[in-house]
């Protein structure tokens, strides 16, 4: 099947949101370019909302452009300003040095950044080696105040007040250091330009001002077109976006957000977001998505379109094998084939779940009070009596209710699985103290 045009292809998936011309998607069509977007590295791994521009950079390069991913090293020292309502906590060199090393190789993982088509370039190597007085003579006299004051990302810091001290008055909400941020990576544009022929940015609805600093000023000193182009910030259901800061992050890091926690996250996505997400960061064609979304809105409850991005997102972010794990961690959590699980991924589907010490020796009736699933030794038996409860996904039989579960029982000698019902479950665990009570048998 022969490719759809790009335009199409970006247009149908909704990664179109802002263009500084209007014949940029054509041109995406007729000649091959070079195109670039940032990632500053303010923290030690990306997040689901960067993986959207990764994937973009993805369609870019298979499209027969070239693609340049800038990590910065240079502009992470101030953070952009853009979407946020308060000052970045500034960050250390050495701690930048750390993040970049972790992020690039998440990058590599997406875009091939190996060879002629595809590079990885550190804005540090300029901007560590501009002085302040050449920058403000070649870059800042170029642009006024006001227009730099008219962007979204400074305005709306402006207009959020924040206390200023005993004094009781208020002022605007960002520094000089943060408002500088737009033409650092406005000169970002026109070094890559002048470095590596690149004439367009990309990046999320957010960078838009901070964009068009860039296409502005590669007009003002080298008098050649440049292109910007946008597209709609990865939001949850209500409206809130995917960014490191944000409490409930979803990290691309399997030792920050495990494969099966990102598998779970996919699986409950609302209704109303994924098909938008399908669109996002899945290389299903239109066809398929069109039945995945009427397959939404005709039987919502089977979740098949949710199933389908857990298991396309897991594998493009950790890999089919891990994917195929989590999908089957979820498939056998809650029943007797939990045993057959691997330790850690066991432990990533438990690791949300309530969890209380296994006190040595104790009959299934105390462990339902101890784990707090009855209130009493006559309301567990009751639960076992009408056979709701179940220990490691087997039903405990009511004559069995007075066995003793041990250390033996437990999978991989550390967790007792008990449930009540459809829903509530309870972690045991031998060798577990809770926070504050006292050391445990491992770190962490």
């Amino acid at each position: 099947m022969t490719p759809a045009p790009l335009s199409l292809e970006l247009s149908w998936r909704g990664l179109v949101h802002q263009v500084t011309d209007d014949g940029l998607l054509a041109r995406l069509d007729a000649e091959p370019l070079t195109a670039y977007i940032g990632f500053d590295p303010t923290a030690d791994s990306l997040q689901l909302g960067n993986l959207l521009m990764l994937c973009n950079l993805q369609r870019l390069q298979e499209a027969g452009h070239t693609v340049i991913a800038l990590a910065g090293g240079g502009t992470g020292m101030i953070g952009d300003p853009g979407g946020r309502t308060e000052e970045r906590s500034l960050l250390t060199r050495e701690v930048l040095e750390h993040n970049l090393t972790r992020i690039r190789a998440q990058m590599e993982r997406f875009v091939d950044l190996s060879g002629e088509r595809g590079r990885l370039v550190d804005n540090g190597e300029w901007l560590w080696s501009t002085g302040l007085l050449e920058f403000l003579r070649d870059v800042g006299k170029h642009f006024t105040v006001n227009q730099m004051v008219a962007k979204d990302s400074v305005r709306s810091r402006f207009d959020a007040r924040e206390p200023a001290g005993s004094g009781g008055t208020t002022q605007a909400g960002i520094s000089y250091t943060e408002f500088s941020y737009m033409l650092l990576q406005g000169y970002d544009f026109l070094e890559l330009f002048r470095r590596h022929g690149c004439t367009l940015q990309g990046g999320g609805s957010d960078q838009w001002g901070n964009i068009t600093v860039g296409v502005d000023l590669i007009r003002r000193v080298e008098a050649a077109p440049a292109y910007g182009l946008t597209s709609p910030l990865v939001t949850r259901a209500d409206g809130t976006k995917f960014g490191k800061s944000v409490a409930g992050s979803i990290w691309l890091d399997p030792a920050r957000t495990s494969p099966y926690a990102l598998w779970q996250f996919l699986f409950n996505a609302e209704d109303a977001m994924v098909g938008r997400y399908l669109r996002n960061f899945t290389w299903r064609s239109q066809e398929e998505i069109l039945e995945l979304d009427r397959a939404t809105a005709d039987k919502p409850g089977l979740r098949l379109a949710q199933r389908v991005l857990a298991d396309d997102v897991t594998a493009l972010v950790h890999g089919a094998e891990e994917a195929a794990r989590a999908a089957r961690a979820a498939a056998v959590l809650f029943t007797p084939d939990v045993a057959s699980l691997d330790e850690a991924t066991l432990a990533a589907a438990l690791a949300d779940a309530p969890t209380v010490p296994l006190p040595g020796e104790i009959s299934v009736l105390e462990a339902l009070v101890v784990a707090g699933l009855a209130s009493s030794g006559g309301a567990a038996r009751r639960l076992i009596d009408q056979g709701g409860v179940s220990v490691n996904g087997v039903k405990v039989d009511p004559a069995h209710a007075e066995l003793l579960l041990t250390s033996s029982d437990a999978l991989h000698g550390r967790y007792l699985l008990l449930r009540k019902g459809k829903r509530d479950q309870v972690v045991l665990r031998t060798g577990w103290v809770e926070p504050g009570q006292g050391p445990s048998d491992e770190a962490g």
